[in-house]
């Protein structure tokens, strides 16, 4: 699943103000003229699945859908296990109290459990502009059509619920699941960050870069409607 080019720096060595996707007095941008955070917690709905607020009432579910295939094992990917997943739920939560991230658990409505996290992160109020991310499925909620549904809902309400004018994307470059995964949506590529991090395991990483523009928008939610009709 697509991550962060560079993690986030746990919530207690930042300080950070709430950041807005605003457009200012005399703006020439047409279209945007509500004030609506990046970072607002909001529940966004579908028929398949729900996106809602993270909180420590997701663990559980979450514990149990890391397991399925040991997704934490996989070395490309910063996935928590199912012993870390308490506190990689404190950590989002904590950034977003910061203003660094707005995290979602990812609930399949058929069973009304969790089955992985998403998030809006490192929000630029001057550009619109925001990064999705730090997102995973079970093995199980993988290929039965709940990320194009999780990724119509989040860029939705990026580009209609908060006038984004560019939605980046990154993840690993050995992790061609996730970057088909990325142009299917209709992304573009913008580049590859060389050496960009040194991994966990002391390996470089270099970081592919997407994105989506609002210009683009409008074909890439109709493809992504396409595809949800099967």
């Amino acid at each position: 699943m697509e991550g962060p080019a560079v993690p986030l720096p746990s919530a207690r060595n930042r300080g950070m103000s709430m950041v807005f996707c605003r457009v200012r007095e005399g703006s020439s941008i047409r279209g945007y003229n509500r004030l609506m955070s990046f970072l607002a917690p909001a529940t966004l709905t579908g028929p398949r699945i729900t996106l809602e607020p993270l909180s420590p009432r997701h663990r559980d579910d979450l514990a149990e859908a890391v397991a399925e295939g040991r997704l934490w094992d996989t070395w490309y990917t910063s996935i928590p296990s199912p012993e870390g997943m308490a506190d990689e739920i404190d950590r989002r939560l904590a950034l977003r109290a910061e203003g660094q991230m707005m995290p979602w658990a990812v609930i399949d409505t058929l069973s009304g459990r969790a089955v992985g996290m998403t998030s809006f992160y490192n929000p630029q109020e001057q550009h619109r502009r925001v990064e999705v991310g730090y997102t995973w499925l079970g093995k199980a909620a993988q290929g039965v059509g709940i990320n194009p549904e999780a990724k119509l809902l989040i860029l939705t309400h990026a580009f209609e619920t908060c006038g984004a004018l560019s939605v980046v994307l990154m993840t690993h470059w050995h992790n061609h699941q996730s970057r088909a995964a990325i142009a299917r949506l209709g992304a573009k590529q913008d580049g590859v960050l060389r050496n960009h991090q040194v991994w966990r395991d002391g390996t470089l990483r270099d970081t592919v870069l997407f994105s989506i523009i609002s210009s683009e928008w409008p074909a890439v939610k109709s493809g992504l409607r396409a595809r949800l009709r099967g």
